[in-house]
């Protein structure tokens, strides 16, 4: 899909409590665009409290109803999806070979080039992702037709229902294995060699976005528990192929996990070792390895499903046998 410009979006905004200014409001909830970017837009009337226009900034109480009518802007191109990309299709259950650089759903200056506006020209029965992947990782990707559907597949998706799973991730009811490429991890790993990391994911400062999802060390307050279980595939001169199978679904959580070994994904301009997110950086920005490879889940009738999108060129081994397209099959 090339660059083009979208028809703008209306924004909405319940007032929690009172606000001495609408621009305040703004500033203090959108820190993506400083107090006299948000003054301009009033000025523009672009901005309606409880269904009137503003022209001009003044309080605001507890119940107010504002909306920023945001006027189009132009969205960056983006791969299409065309019909190649469908894994499996019951009728329900959809499962897609996401392609890199094509946004799941609307965010970060994209409202119409997204995969879920593409699926619904594509496909019928308004299917719609059960999870997200990244922008610029690629493979496979659950999307459902029945909410009942997508609800039991989300909660495997979101969280294993066992504590040891990471331990024991062939156990777990659902089991996700992507591929990456991460800078040197240093020694003693060698082909073969697996750890476990078990760092927490939470919310802190960033100045660009107000917060950031980064990996929290002991004592940095609570986050949501997460575990990944790292293998390595193969040394490369300038960086590691490795196996990850995560028992839990935390936003950017092979990323950050990466980060706390010491050895980010090659290319990753936002996460650091330790799993902190670098200030001037975006979640959205590419140039990192990152595919959901195989997928294993249990569907609502009982059926054990697995899936398998073979990676790119990039990161595959040796002993990779190469295939045409993607496969499943169901036991």
């Amino acid at each position: 899909m090339p660059a083009a410009l979208n028809g703008g979006h209306a924004y909405r905004d319940g007032v929690d409590r009172a606000w001495p200014s609408v621009v305040g409001y703004y500033a203090a909830h959108y820190g993506h665009s400083a107090a006299s970017i948000w003054r301009q837009r009033l000025a523009a009337g672009e901005i309606q409290c409880n269904g009137q226009r503003l022209r001009a900034d003044g309080p605001l109480a507890a119940g107010d109803q504002l909306v920023w009518h945001r006027p189009p802007w132009w969205e960056a191109a983006v791969p299409a999806l065309h019909q190649g990309a469908i894994v499996f299709d019951d009728g329900d259950l959809l499962v897609l070979d996401k392609p890199s650089g094509l946004p799941v759903l609307p965010a970060g200056g994209f409202l119409r080039h997204t995969l879920l506006a593409q699926l619904e020209a594509l496909v019928a029965g308004a299917p719609r992702p059960v999870h997200r992947l990244g922008r610029f990782t690629t493979g496979l990707l659950v999307c459902a037709r029945r909410p009942a559907t997508r609800a039991w597949l989300s909660a495997q998706l979101r969280d294993s229902t066992r504590a040891d799973a990471a331990a024991s991730a062939g156990s777990a009811p659902c089991r996700k294995l992507y591929r990456a490429l991460t800078t040197p991890l240093p020694d003693p790993w060698t082909p073969g060699s697996t750890e476990t990391v078990a760092w927490p994911i939470g919310r802190r400062p960033h100045p660009l976005l107000g917060e950031i999802w980064c990996g929290l060390s002991p004592g940095q307050g609570d986050g949501l528990p997460a575990h990944s279980r790292f293998t390595l595939l193969q040394r490369r001169p300038e960086s590691c192929l490795v196996e990850v199978a995560i028992a839990t679904g935390r936003p950017h959580q092979i990323r950050i996990h990466a980060a706390c070994l010491g050895a980010p994904l090659l290319g990753d301009p936002l996460y650091g070792s330790g799993g902190e997110a670098r200030p001037d950086a975006l979640p959205g920005a590419g140039g990192y390895w990152l595919h959901a490879h195989r997928l294993e889940l249990l569907r609502p009738d009982g059926c054990r499903f697995e899936l398998e999108a073979p990676p790119p060129r990039e990161l595959q081994q040796p002993l990779d046998q190469p295939r045409s397209k993607a496969s499943s099959r169901e036991k």
